[in-house]
């Protein structure tokens, strides 16, 4: 019990953080996520809600990495494991999903009733806290923009959710 009441804290105070970081004027803002190990950034306006893990229906024809959908206030949302999505591991069954993965809601903005799966929220990050890394010479997806180092050196890649919405694989989830 002691730890679902220290879970909705944490919630509700990086939910008042998201808020308050949507109104600070900043060069870049981002709500740090961790995949398979892999650190994201995702830009503060194209993320949406954050939800605990919840019911999935599978849904059949999909390719492995469409978990289903998922009832999110209301609104049938697809779900898309975002660490199966780029490459970095197998799809995980259902039945294994486990604390602390959330799901994170696309902004309604981007047009796209979607959520993506990931393994753990990291909190909310600043570019004034990040430096840029340079640009490689690997082609990489218009959804996938730059990517920073942190002051303890860890490389974080950013994902435009609004990009990836619009992304033609992202978009056929039919197998």
């Amino acid at each position: 019990m002691a730890n679902r009441e220290a879970l909705r804290e944490l919630q509700g105070r990086l939910a008042e953080r998201l808020a308050l970081a949507r109104t600070e004027a900043r060069s870049a803002a981002w709500l740090a996520l961790e995949c398979a190990g892999q650190g994201l950034l995702v830009p503060l306006p194209t993320a949406g809600e954050i939800f605990p893990l919840g019911v999935l229906k599978p849904v059949p024809h999909t390719q492995p990495w469409f978990l289903g959908v998922a009832n999110l206030r209301g609104g049938l949302h697809g779900v898309v494991d975002l660490a199966a999505f780029l490459g970095l591991r197998a799809p995980p069954a259902l039945d294994t999903l486990r604390e602390p993965a959330r799901l994170l809601a696309f902004n309604a903005a981007t047009g796209s009733h979607c959520a993506v799966l990931v393994d753990r929220l990291a909190g909310l990050r600043g570019a004034e806290h990040m430096v840029a890394e340079p640009a490689d010479s690997q082609p990489r997806p218009a959804f996938a923009a730059a990517r920073w180092r942190d002051g303890e050196g860890r490389v974080w890649q950013e994902i435009d959710l609004g990009l990836l919405a619009r992304y033609e694989p992202f978009l056929a989830i039919a197998a």
